[in-house]
Order: C-alpha cells, then structure tokens, then sequence
C-alpha cells in the first residue's frame, strides 16, 4: 500500500509554533558558540550577537524551509525518501551560500567592518551556515516521517478494524458454503439433458458465489481476476435483461494492478439497479480497464423515484476503502454528457 502523505503546503502541524520557538533557540545557542575570546566576546555583547544571529538564522530558516516545501510537493511519496534527501543535500549548498550573499549584503552597508564581502569571508560564512540548514532540514524531515508513520499507523488501524466488521457483517448473513454449493450441484442435476442455457447459468452463479466467498477474505485482488468475475456476473444479467442490456467491456492488455474485491461488481450492480433497462430504452454499459483504472460507464437513465431510492452508502463505502487502501487518486463518481461514469484508481 502507498504510505500516506502529509500536506506539502505545511511542513508541520505546528509550524509556527516551532519557528518561534526555534529560530531564538537556536540563534542564541549559535550566538554562544561564536562569542569571541576577550574583550569583544563579553557577555554584556551577547545581546547584540544573538540579534545579529537571529537575522541570519531567520533568513536560512525561511529559505530552507521554502526549498523543503518545495521539493516535498514534487516529491511527496515514502518511497520517494531517499531521492528527496539526495536532492536536499545537493540544492541546499547552493541555497545556504546565496542566503548567505543577499543576508550579508544590507548588513556591509550597514557595517562593513563587521560584514564583509571578500570571497573569503563569504566562502567561511557560507559553510558554517551548513549548521542552522541541516538543523531546520533535519527537523522538517523527521517531523514529516513522523508524521508519515503515525498516519500509517491510523489507516493500518482504520483498515483492520473496516476488515474486521466487514467479516462479521459477513458472517451474519452467509449462507453455509457447502450447503450452498451442493445445492448448486443438485439444481444442476436436476436440469433437463440439452438444456446447456440452464447448465450454463448455474455453473455461472456458482463461480459468482465462490469468488464472493474467496475474495473477501483479501484486501485487494489482481485486476485481471475481478474483470474475469464481473464477465461472468454480467452473462447472469444478461440473461435476466435479454435486450434490454447493451453490456461491452474493454480491458487494456497493459492495464497492470489491483482493485478491492467486488468493487467493480459494486459499480455494475448500481448501474443496474439505479437506471431504467427495458427494450424500449436500454441501457449501455461498458467496463474499460486503462493504465492506472478502470471505467464503468452506463446511460444516464434513472429510475422514476421511489422505484431504486439511492442513499449513496455504496459510493461512500467505496471511497472510503480505497481511501484506507492508500490509493493515489480518489474514486470519482457522477453524470457526464448523457452518462453515469464512475472511475476507480488501481491499487499498487
């Protein structure tokens, strides 16, 4: 699953109140340790160092924290860690030593015997401003991995508990399996010698039923085997709608990933039961599977109220799972140019 992210506009959740606390800490522990020997590093001085140390800190922090903003928000994923720090630690020299330039500029105007712009004082100044950067660097960075593993381990949680509940709610309506299949296998026994319509559509009701049993029991299912069971739940329906039911399905050999078991059932099943389907006015339906989804589409025909009242539970339950399976992008649901399009995002 994709480890959840955190907001790249906001480096923290209490960003300002660690800048404040922060930069004077921060500035004043640099203060000390800079305080010349003698005279000049009096103690009676340091207020005046640690505001020069304040104004420095302060300008490294803002552009670190700017670069780090930045590069999270192109680079947001756990799995992209390691190329974030790499690329930190090859922009943030450059970033301190032009911090470094325009934050002494005003300053050798102000006092040039203090500040100055020779190339060797802004060579040193510039590498020992490599302390407050990793200092703010290595604080946001840690803060959002933090942050990263706390929301992990709510989704972990939130998932576990959704699965659980799920099997009791499963439990509390599933028929006994076996009973249900030798039933199956006596109706099957039962049908007329030549009748392969009936024999076809019990063999398809039973491999419905066994994919339900099988693939509760997994958060997330290759796509390539909820397609081959959406196929055969639509053969059972066409059987039902007869011409009623215009039904294609276009799968995408590229199309790579997984999907949470039944969802694109879900899908089928809404369309089927929200929209009019009749010889007079049939309904289209098409499944397509691209790179990075799958599409099912049917005509935009409702039902006249009261007949199949949608509450929206089932569009709700199913952002909600692939909200907690850590999908890229979110289930996107609605009317579009005489259709019903919902899409769902695959899973890695």
């Amino acid at each position: 699953m994709r480890a959840a992210t955190l907001p790249a506009t906001a480096p923290t959740r209490h960003d300002g109140r660690v800048m404040a606390w922060g930069i004077p800490l921060l500035s004043l522990l640099i203060a000390v340790a800079l305080r010349p020997a003698g005279p000049a590093g009096a103690w009676s001085r340091l207020g005046l160092q640690w505001l020069f140390s304040a104004y420095f800190t302060t300008g490294y922090w803002l552009a670190n924290r700017a670069l780090w903003q930045w590069l999270l928000g192109r680079l947001p994923l756990a799995a992209q860690t390691a190329r974030r720090l790499w690329t930190l630690a090859a922009l943030a020299p450059l970033l301190a030593t032009a911090a470094t330039v325009a934050l002494q500029l005003p300053l050798h105007g102000l006092l040039p015997q203090w500040f100055s712009l020779t190339p060797g004082r802004l060579a040193l100044n510039a590498a020992f401003s490599l302390l407050p950067t990793a200092a703010v660097l290595t604080l946001y960075e840690a803060t959002y991995f933090f942050g990263q593993w706390q929301a992990n381990q709510r989704r972990a949680d939130q998932l576990a508990q959704a699965a659980t509940q799920a099997q009791l709610d499963a439990l509390a309506r599933q028929l006994d399996p076996h009973f249900l299949f030798n039933s199956l296998n006596t109706l099957a026994a039962l049908i007329e010698p030549g009748n392969d319509t009936a024999q076809h559509y019990v063999e398809g009701l039973a491999d419905v039923y066994r994919y339900v049993l099988l693939a509760r029991q997994h958060p997330t299912v290759p796509l390539a085997e909820e397609l081959a069971f959406v196929r055969t739940y639509l053969a059972l329906q066409q059987v039902r709608f007869g011409e009623a039911l215009h039904v294609r399905i276009e799968a995408d050999p590229a199309a790579l990933g997984r999907v949470a078991p039944l969802s694109v059932q879900e899908l089928v099943e809404n369309a089927l039961k929200h929209n009019e389907a009749s010889r007079a006015r049939p309904l289209g339906l098409r499944v397509v599977a691209g790179l990075g989804f799958v599409q099912v589409e049917n005509t935009y025909q409702p039902r006249p109220p009261g007949l199949a009242p949608s509450t929206g539970t089932g569009l709700a339950n199913l952002r909600q799972r692939y909200a907690l399976l850590g999908a890229t992008q979110p289930v996107q649901a609605g009317p579009a140019d005489g259709q019903f399009v919902a899409r769902l995002p695959l899973l890695p």
